[in-house]
């Protein structure tokens, strides 16, 4: 991703360029109860934008779930050199579809299938911006998804579950895609679930990530209990870091709840740990490991990370945990033989800190 290719100046993340944010884009989509809707949004100027496909989480508010939510994120990664795609899901509260549907109200295959739909579709895609028309990179896409839409995120990156209808394996898996960014994401199935969850929505109790090869950075909450999902308290959500293949890495936010500091948008009532520095680090980061995961020697992702732990107080927040590699012992990551790379060792130590409270509020219904 040669800094030839984005707009002005977006190989740093302090140099936004203007946005362009059109929608919404309508596909149709035979066999689907309705249209598939979606929010565009680029930078002004540049050429072979690298694309991610933004999955929506599942809260109590009605605009968040949908193309109109995740602003924070999508004009900032807009702004820095990414075509961002946000589909409403059929789960949206802004379609109040039928809930008789034998995947409603979670329509978690359909969700998965949007993404593949919009990548079927990048042409009438520019077409319906002109603006936009012969700026793609195809070869370069990623997905990201919050809660409910970190699941999307997931089954896109290799993930497989059971179908709690039939018993068949389902793999929904998508090769065009080339790296992910999960945040907040549901964990492991099984006993880690509660009984509501258990009773609800079965599909996740059969989640495999063991076939999650897709490199991945994984963001959690250390204060994400999300207890009406998981008794397992916030480790949860570093399921699928520890439960994956490599390469994956993970960040740790101390004193972040579910709403990862307000990620889901500007001042909503349902993010209980609101925290402008908080996204401002997720934004960087997630930025920052895209831009390398899709082109291999970007040096975006080391930069970001030795701002975090080398940089003046000034660049640095104290509610992220980043361990380099080296500055702790190496045995404990031998325990995990099929995580050999530094990055896996680095995350892992995350986690481990994150046990240890080295050192964010969440309660109520969000996915």
């Amino acid at each position: 991703m040669s800094a030839s290719t984005y707009a002005a100046d977006t190989t740093s993340a302090d140099a936004p360029a203007a946005v362009l944010s059109v929608s919404p884009v309508v596909l149709s989509a035979p066999g689907r109860p309705v249209d598939l809707q979606l929010r565009v949004s680029a930078p002004v100027t540049g050429s072979e934008l690298p694309i991610i496909l933004l999955s929506h989480g599942q809260g109590p508010s009605n605009n968040l779930s949908s193309l109109n939510g995740y602003a924070p994120l999508a004009n900032f990664w807009a702004a820095h050199g990414f075509v961002v795609l946000q589909p409403t899901h059929l789960s949206s509260r802004t379609l109040d579809l039928n809930a008789d549907h034998p995947e409603a109200p979670l329509y978690y295959r359909s969700r998965a299938e949007d993404m593949t739909i919009i990548l079927d579709r990048l042409g009438e895609i520019e077409n319906a911006v002109p603006q936009l028309r012969g700026r793609l990179d195809r070869g370069k896409v990623a997905v990201a998804g919050h809660s409910m839409g970190g699941h999307t995120a997931s089954l896109l990156l290799g993930a497989r579950f059971t179908d709690p209808h039939d018993g068949t394996e389902v793999n929904l898996a998508e090769p065009r895609i080339a790296a992910g960014v999960l945040l907040a994401s549901p964990g492991r199935g099984g006993d880690a679930l509660t009984e509501f969850v258990l009773e609800n929505y079965a599909f996740l109790s059969t989640i495999d990530f063991s076939t999650m090869t897709t490199p991945a950075l994984v963001v959690a909450g250390e204060k994400d209990t999300s207890a009406h999902l998981t008794v397992r308290g916030a480790d949860w959500h570093t399921d699928p870091y520890f439960l994956s293949p490599a390469p994956k890495a993970l960040v740790t936010l101390f004193d972040a709840e579910h709403g990862l500091g307000g990620i889901s948008g500007y001042d909503v009532a349902e993010t209980t740990d609101e925290n402008p520095e908080r996204v401002a680090a997720i934004q960087r980061l997630t930025w920052a490991y895209l831009r390398t995961a899709l082109s291999p020697g970007d040096p975006a992702w080391q930069a970001a990370r030795d701002e975090l732990t080398t940089g003046p107080p000034s660049a640095r927040t104290r509610r992220i945990q980043v361990t380099r590699p080296g500055l702790h012992s190496t045995p404990r990551c031998c325990e995990w033989p099929t995580r050999s790379s530094q990055e896996r060792c680095w995350g892992m130590f995350q986690g481990l800190a994150s046990r240890r409270g080295v050192g964010s509020r969440w309660s109520g219904q969000d996915w």
